[in-house]
């Protein structure tokens, strides 16, 4: 089936080609067939769209002005509005970035309940009142930050900007969206949800593109005045330098190296079927995924076992046309990369016990076989690098303080999963876990309303909850003298 809906730039409230008329063609990741020609934004568009945006987010502008309940009104029409075209962008999704169509509606699901969620906090964003000495009145008020800029990745391409897209919004901010030129057309329905709902012209633009032009024009824009990026550590902390030239604030999300500990007392069979999922699922590209297994050496044997059963009978496939349930990765390159990290996890040591190449039974596509390592140590480059593909590494240990001092010797620390039926197990190693999110007995999970980030190099800042909302709004400070 051909693509047929939007692929031009969204800027200012229209639908315009690139300045500079050029397109880039994106791929099936399961097919490798060229789906779909999208409009190339350079820098000069994201200027365009910058200036649209910093135009709408004036002080006595139609979006900042508007009622907060108003402003939430509007955002639930885009939820409605990306609700009615739900299966078109699942499809979308699925064709784009090669993620199976139970993925893609995980995806297309959570962001409607974010904005729905966000909607709500439209008319509860408030200050308070400060006692200081004297007749003195103090209060703080909490302001949009102004224009924000939001590059999002490939690997969730309308998850990740719905999720940090309804937060800003809701606070009466301007938006300036770069898609991932990988998987840019999921970003595009943003933009028809947003002409739908009645948002003002230049409230939301939407600008597809490479990173090295439009994404880094983006986050040096000296008029964007907070950026949201998801990614790698390494391009994050461009972004950081970048942004710091204009003193920018910013919020990472970037890499990690999840482990899930499984003690002895934990449920087996759900412990081996929560750890599946959570290294398996968008093909292991993921910066959440449980990429590290740390198992009590007593019931090691038996949740290898386990895992790799259930790795065994993943089918492979689109999800479209083959019923798979693991998908391909998103590139030639990305499959490459992992398998030359297998590659490497074998050559120091590390046992293949399944998985470990590319299916026999594929013709076309970037798929790897769903891949389990056994006999690593943590000081193995399978356990200490983000792999982004469907690779799990496979730890034992021997005590809980063994557990801990493997699970937080890594540079990442953005999501940890813990499996015990022991509540003083659970909450005892939660507290000493270097994380900033910790799941116990399921793996992974995550809701609008709970904060989503990580600690070390894993990012700074927060999406999602209360979190956000401070993320994308300034706090102001009122003193009056009474006398």
């Amino acid at each position: 089936m051909s693509y047929t809906g939007p692929t031009d730039l969204y800027i200012d409230g229209e639908w315009v080609a690139a300045e500079s008329n050029e397109t880039f063609t994106t791929e099936d990741p399961a097919t490798e067939q060229a789906y779909a020609d999208v409009a190339k934004a350079a820098e000069e568009d994201v200027d365009s769209a910058v200036s649209a945006a910093s135009e709408a987010v004036d002080r006595d502008g139609e979006w900042r002005s508007l009622d907060p309940r108003e402003r939430g009104e509007r955002l639930r029409a885009m939820a409605d509005a990306i609700e009615d075209r739900k299966e078109e962008i699942v499809r979308v999704e699925s064709r784009d970035n090669g993620k199976t169509p139970f993925e893609a509606t995980l995806d297309v699901d959570m962001v409607i309940d974010t904005f729905r969620y966000y909607a709500g906090w439209t008319d509860k964003i408030q200050g308070d009142e400060v006692p200081v000495p004297g007749n003195r009145l103090n209060y703080t008020v909490r302001e949009p930050v102004g224009v924000t800029g939001h590059v999002i990745p490939w690997n969730y391409p309308f998850q990740l900007a719905g999720r940090s897209l309804a937060p800003a919004l809701a606070c009466g901010n301007t938006a300036v969206l770069k898609p991932s030129s990988t998987t840019p057309l999921s970003a595009l329905y943003f933009a028809v949800a947003a002409e739908e709902a009645g948002l003002p012209d230049g409230v939301l633009n939407v600008v597809p593109g490479r990173g090295s032009t439009a994404g880094n024009r983006l986050t040096e824009h000296p008029d964007v005045d907070h950026i949201a990026f998801t990614g790698s550590t390494g391009v994050g902390k461009g972004v950081m330098e970048r942004a710091s030239q204009n003193v920018t604030g910013v919020t990472l999300e970037l890499g990690g190296k999840g482990p899930n500990i499984v003690f002895p007392d934990a449920d087996l069979e759900a412990a081996a079927a929560g750890c599946h999922y959570g290294i398996f699922m968008n093909a292991g590209q993921m910066c959440w995924a449980g990429s590290r297994l740390l198992v009590h050496e007593s019931v090691h044997e038996e949740v290898v076992e386990q895992v790799v059963e259930r790795a065994e009978g993943t089918p492979l496939g689109s999800g479209i046309d083959d019923g798979g349930r693991m998908g391909p990765t998103v590139s030639e390159s990305q499959q490459q990369e992992v398998l030359d990290y297998i590659e490497t996890g074998k050559a120091e040591g590390a046992t293949v016990a399944t998985g470990g190449g590319v299916p026999e039974d594929k013709d076309a596509g970037h798929f790897v076989e769903p891949t389990v390592l056994t006999d690593v140590t943590n000081d193995m480059t399978v356990a200490r690098e983000e792999i982004f593909g469907p690779v799990l590494s496979v730890i034992e240990f021997a005590d809980q303080e063994e557990a801990i001092e493997i699970a937080n010797d890594s540079p990442y620390g953005l999501m940890a999963g813990i499996w015990t039926s022991d509540l003083n197990t659970a909450h005892g190693v939660a507290e000493y876990l270097d994380y900033g999110m910790v799941s116990i007995n399921e793996y992974p999970v995550t809701q609008p309303q709970t904060p989503f980030g990580g600690f070390k190099q894993s990012g700074n800042g927060r999406e999602q909850g209360t979190e956000a909302i401070h993320e994308y709004t300034q706090t102001k400070n009122v003193n009056v003298n009474l006398e």
